[in-house]
């Protein structure tokens, strides 16, 4: 692959919880810099490409979805979901964005529900959007496998686990506005291809798959906690000498003191580890993990390095 910048961004709908690793690629080696906070998302995919250099090509990961459910994609007609993404917002489809605030506004034109909480039901949604059965509105790289549950539906916006307010943002302030400038993983092809055509290319991460890659168990920890992702910091340290392409000199520190012990913590953590588990893809360690069947490479997307074990 000719990617020579790989930067991870654990992203947040709050500016101050919006952390990026990014590693360089320096004479073979990926040195790699500890994590930093992100400065204005409008300016963050030409300032990465500022640092890389002129023609060189960069791959960015965000740890919210890219990409519709095939089932609302087909409901609405959208030929693509690159197709959907110059429409969103536009039009017939002007309130998409607006999170609906009562069950009477949500539509196939508004799917996100609900603003806040309150007399609220995910029932509600199913309903006004026609769909019977709420796996209908997950993702295939969304539902259950063996060692994880199912993920929280796109357009549910209320609760820990929802990614429906990321996701808004996320292709608000970063994708719909360079959209015709950037590779769309996996929908424009795969990253070997895409690194030749496109100077950035986007891709959807989830750090939580990570872990087990790593070498981190599922149980037992909790990223919240400093004290944790310190004892999985150990962990992560024997990964990275088995890896001598891979140079975090500069994160060792922060791998000892567990991200910190302020609440961004967690966030600097994931950005750091996301960006380990894309390295191993690049690198060719772990493959990209999309099936190239229509669903996916046409309106659902994937989770990079995401190996699907079905239940």
């Amino acid at each position: 692959m000719n990617f020579t910048l790989v930067a991870h961004c654990d992203w947040s709908v709050s500016a101050r919880k919006r952390w990026m690793t990014v590693a360089r690629l320096v004479d073979g080696t990926w040195v790699v810099s500890p994590p930093e906070l992100v400065q204005e998302s409008m300016l963050l995919i030409t300032g990465l490409q500022t640092r890389a250099g002129p023609d060189k090509h960069v791959l960015i990961g965000f740890d919210f979805p890219i990409g519709l459910p095939e089932w609302y994609a087909l409901q609405t007609g959208f030929q693509s979901f690159r197709k959907a993404l110059a429409t969103l917002g536009h039009n017939d489809w002007n309130s998409w964005f607006d999170v609906a605030t009562h069950r009477s506004e949500i539509s196939l034109q508004r799917p996100f529900y609900p603003m806040r909480p309150g007399g609220t039901s995910r029932s509600h949604q199913l309903a006004a959007l026609g769909a019977e059965d709420p796996k209908l509105l997950l993702r295939r790289c969304e539902l259950a496998t063996v060692d994880r549950q199912a993920a929280c539906s796109l357009f549910w916006t209320l609760g820990g686990n929802q990614v429906g307010k990321g996701a808004i943002s996320g292709w608000l302030e970063l994708i719909v506005p360079n959209l015709n400038a950037i590779g769309l993983w996996p929908f424009d092809g795969e990253l070997s291809d895409l690194s030749r055509r496109f100077p950035v290319v986007l891709a959807e991460t989830y750090p939580g798959d990570v872990y087990a890659q790593l070498g981190i168990g599922r149980k037992g920890w909790s990223k919240r906690r400093k004290d944790d992702r310190q004892r999985v910091g150990v962990i992560i340290s024997d990964w990275l000498d088995a890896r001598p392409r891979i140079d975090a000199a500069a994160v060792r520190w922060h791998l000892e003191d567990g991200f910190g012990a302020d609440g961004a913590g967690e966030d600097r953590f994931d950005a750091f580890v996301g960006l380990l588990g894309m390295l191993a893809v690049v690198d060719g360690e772990r493959g990209e993990g999309a099936p190239r069947i229509p669903a996916v490479i046409t309106h659902e997307g994937w989770i990079l390095g995401h190996q699907r074990q079905a239940l």
